[in-house]
């Protein structure tokens, strides 16, 4: 364990490449859907199984699997547990290219669960030891542009693999190749990250921290009022988000059959990867910024940007064309992405420094249970639902119209975070000082 202070040069070097990781995790994540209509149709699936298969199949691996992953990432080398599962969850990407059926498609979509468990829990706590809190929004928000970045990626990649036509779009290639890239970058990761000391930020030349047990862990992170106001209103936004990514193209592509899909997804790939992008790193570095003066910021600015995205989602489902829905979408995806920094910034600065990829974990269990597991399984269902006694395109915009509804509590949990944060946070700093103490 290296107990210098990181070069900020070597610090910047390591954010780009965990972001860079955390990218291939959202694009072996979205890809499904972004292939959804292919491989529903190759596979004759029903849009319910096309929703387990974007969510539960997936989530409960992945929530489940990430808390005791994240209890080893508290007391071992996280850089070779953050390598081993890119490894794998790239293996399974690759696996899932070669299904042939819904069993064999949905096991190899929880082996990739399973495998991206331990990304983010390790990636989070890593960061945390090379930013002070008063810079961790802002690191972390650049962290979480991975996600816009891995569905852009996704679609570029959809994009350039895609043959002449609509018809023509080989799913089974799209997957392999991004396997077998993501192993390749497993082994870059292990190679050149630096395993830092625990604490660093908080306790300069500090680094034995005492490791809580597992239970113990999990309690103290649930009895903090505001870190629970924060992961249910992020769980609650996501819910929208994952919904509306699983079925966009399937809706777009039955909306105007004529659109090119190929220009689609590169449209949809550029707007992820500047206004989502934008949107993430803009918000983080204003979470930091206001929040000197108040961190009540914290919660107050994924509040206001959630109650815009909710009239924005709303109409971009009933709009006549293609590309009125891509503008509003545009604008949706600016606004949604500035809860990612301050919640990350949440997660991991209410938590003890010893507990900091549980709070990760545990953060997104309660996360991806609920919009993950919950969001594309819900909508699916109510897809089915609809079209008994409506078109395809009419069942999608009342299904997305439900769905978007839920943006209302999660708006109202994170004014309620931004009323607790005060208090919690002045206890996660004594609590922190104790700690170094013992």
């Amino acid at each position: 364990m290296d107990k210098q202070q990181p070069s900020k040069g070597y610090r910047t070097f390591v954010l780009v490449l965990l972001t860079i990781v955390y990218g291939f995790n959202f694009i072996d994540r979205q890809i499904v859907g972004i292939l959804a209509p292919f491989i529903q149709k190759d596979l004759g699936l029903t849009n319910t199984e096309l929703g387990l298969l974007i969510g539960l199949a997936f989530a409960v691996f992945y929530t489940t699997v990430a808390i005791p992953i994240a209890w080893l990432a508290d007391r071992y080398n996280r850089v070779n547990i953050l390598s081993i599962a890119l490894a794998t969850w790239s293996g399974f990407t690759a696996l899932t290219g070669m299904a042939t059926n819904f069993i064999q498609i949905g096991l190899a979509r929880m082996g990739v669960g399973i495998g991206e468990a331990g990304g983010s829990p390790t990636s989070h706590s890593i960061i945390s030891d090379m930013y002070p809190k008063e810079e961790r929004a802002s690191a972390l928000g650049v962290y979480s542009m991975g996600i816009p970045l891995g569905v852009m990626a996704a679609y570029f990649a959809t994009a350039s693999l895609m043959g002449t036509s609509n018809d023509d779009v080989n799913w089974r290639q799209v997957f392999i190749f991004l396997g077998l890239t993501g192993i390749a970058l497993a082994v870059i990761v292990k190679l050149v990250i630096k395993e830092p000391a625990r604490g660093a930020m908080e306790f300069e030349g500090h680094t034995e921290i005492a490791k809580p047990p597992f239970l113990s862990s999990i309690m103290t992170l649930l009895q903090i009022p505001a870190w629970r106001a924060m992961c249910f209103g992020s769980a609650f936004g996501a819910f929208v988000s994952y919904s509306a990514s699983a079925f966009q193209t399937k809706y777009l592509i039955t909306l105007d059959p004529n659109f090119d899909f190929r220009t689609l997804v590169i449209i949809l790939g550029i707007i992820n990867g500047t206004t989502y992008a934008g949107g993430a790193f803009f918000g983080a570095r204003l979470a930091d910024k206001w929040g000197k003066n108040n961190v009540r910021a914290y919660g107050w600015l994924p509040a206001i940007a959630i109650t815009l995205c909710l009239p924005v989602t709303l109409y971009s489902w009933w709009v006549p064309s293609v590309e009125a829905h891509l503008l509003l979408t545009t604008l949706f995806l600016l606004f949604f992405g500035t809860w990612l920094g301050p919640s990350f910034a949440i997660a991991q600065t209410l938590a003890p420094v010893n507990m900091r990829a549980m709070s990760t974990a545990l953060f997104f269990f309660i996360l991806n249970m609920i919009s993950l597991g919950g969001g594309p399984t819900f909508t699916g269902w109510m897809i089915d639902l609809f079209s008994e006694n409506h078109s395809e395109v009419e069942s999608i915009r009342y299904a997305m119209s439900v769905t978007s509804l839920l943006l209302i509590p999660s708006m109202a949990s994170f004014l309620l975070a931004s009323k607790l944060l005060p208090n919690d946070w002045a206890k996660a700093e004594k609590a922190n000082q104790e700690l170094v103490s013992q």
